[in-house]
């Protein structure tokens, strides 16, 4: 027997509905369709080949060829100093003095035993003669005689030595008065008086007259290349004319703070820069002008992983693609590319951190015609560095690097 909720038929526009209800479920359920990737517009340049400009230049300062720190050659306390900072002296001048008393009692010590030195000489001298004549009447014997020149001797020798003693006291208070050898420029001051100072302790530097220095730091990677009579051009940091110099020492080790090593330039002339003015010194040896290279500005440039790399840009696709670069120096504000692009070649200038591999794009129009165009960026694959082994980069136009046209 049927029930009467069994025996029901089910209308169609019921079932029209429930698979409606169900499709507008199953459409609030799922995701919508992700937006497409816009695409950007990107400044581009044409890799060239030209010339480097950029010049190695370090900060030096002059400095005098002798500088000599001089100071007491006895121990005692200064009561004076008659040299100050940037003082010109002369040989002969008094720089500063030390307490003189304890030195001129022990002169005048020695100055005491001295003449009693001498009159025990004089009386030995005086018994000898004496001896000498009662010899001759052979009152005496010549053992006798012979005792009387060996006290003579004596007294001869101890005189000798008081003699001396007495001098060399004379030199210790000559000594508390430091006098200048040389002459020159005092370019510093270590002891104030009141100061107790030793025996060689500096106290005053000076700065000799005559042939100057430039003295300046280079890092470990560029001292190899600096050789001692290598021209180096000099020109003051104030203006001025530009001086040759010739290197005429290059330090041996690193400095232990700075781990650079000091390499100093002579300079000649009447012309020279003052003592201490600071100068800029452009070794030769390091110059890299006229070399050909490929130039970029470094907002082409981007970080993958450990290397560097440009978006390079395919006009067939119109997309770009990743290349990795090798950079060896800097040429200004331009990074100089030592491999990874040749001539020819279209990057992207700026923007490159929005891009991904593969993107399309589409170059940038500026919207005045009448925008002049960016000066070409240069080189090959040739490295202006001495250390690289590159064949000779062809002569070449510096190519436009204006944002190229479809």
């Amino acid at each position: 027997m049927r029930t009467p909720s069994a025996s029901r038929p089910i209308h169609r526009p019921s079932r029209f509905l429930l698979l409606a209800a169900s499709a507008l479920v199953l459409a609030a359920c799922s995701r919508p369709a992700p937006p497409e990737e816009p695409v950007r517009s990107v400044k581009l340049m044409t890799v060239g080949v030209g010339a480097l400009q950029s010049q190695v230049e370090y900060a030096g300062e002059v400095r005098a060829r002798v500088e000599s720190r001089l100071g007491f050659r006895v121990a005692g306390k200064i009561v004076q100093r008659q040299a100050e900072l940037g003082q010109r002296v002369k040989a002969g001048d008094v720089l500063a003095q030390l307490d003189p008393r304890d030195y001129q009692l022990a002169a005048d010590s020695a100055r005491a035993q001295l003449a009693s030195a001498t009159t025990q000489r004089d009386l030995a001298a005086a018994d000898y003669k004496r001896y000498q004549t009662l010899k001759d009447q052979n009152f005496i014997s010549g053992a006798e005689l012979e005792r009387r020149d060996a006290t003579l001797k004596a007294a001869q020798a101890t005189l000798d030595q008081a003699r001396a003693q007495l001098s060399s006291q004379g030199n210790q208070a000559a000594y508390t008065r430091l006098v200048s050898d040389v002459s020159g420029v005092v370019t510093g001051i270590e002891a104030e008086p009141g100061q107790v100072v030793s025996a060689g302790t500096p106290v005053v530097r000076i700065a000799q007259d005559g042939p100057r220095d430039v003295v300046f730091a280079v890092p470990e990677d560029k001292v190899a290349q600096i050789a001692v009579g290598s021209d180096v051009a000099v020109r003051g940091w104030s203006g001025g004319a530009e001086l040759a110099g010739k290197v005429r020492e290059v330090a041996a080790s690193a400095d232990a703070a700075t781990r650079t090593f000091q390499v100093k330039v002579a300079i000649e002339g009447k012309d020279a820069p003052a003592l201490g003015a600071t100068v800029y010194a452009q070794p030769k040896a390091l110059g890299h002008a006229g070399v050909v290279a490929i130039k970029l500005p470094t907002s082409a440039l981007r970080q993958e992983g450990q290397a560097t790399a440009v978006w390079v840009y395919d006009a067939a696709t119109s997309t770009v693609k990743s290349q990795v670069v090798q950079i060896a120096t800097a040429d200004g504000n331009d990074a100089v590319v030592a491999a990874g692009l040749t001539p020819g070649m279209q990057v992207v200038a700026t923007g490159v951190h929005v891009l991904s591999p593969g993107q399309k794009v589409m170059i940038y129009q500026p919207k005045s015609n009448g925008a002049p165009a960016a000066k070409a960026q240069t080189a090959a694959g040739n490295v202006a560095l001495p250390a690289a082994a590159a064949a000779p980069a062809p002569a070449a136009t510096p190519v436009s690097a204006a944002p190229a046209s479809k």
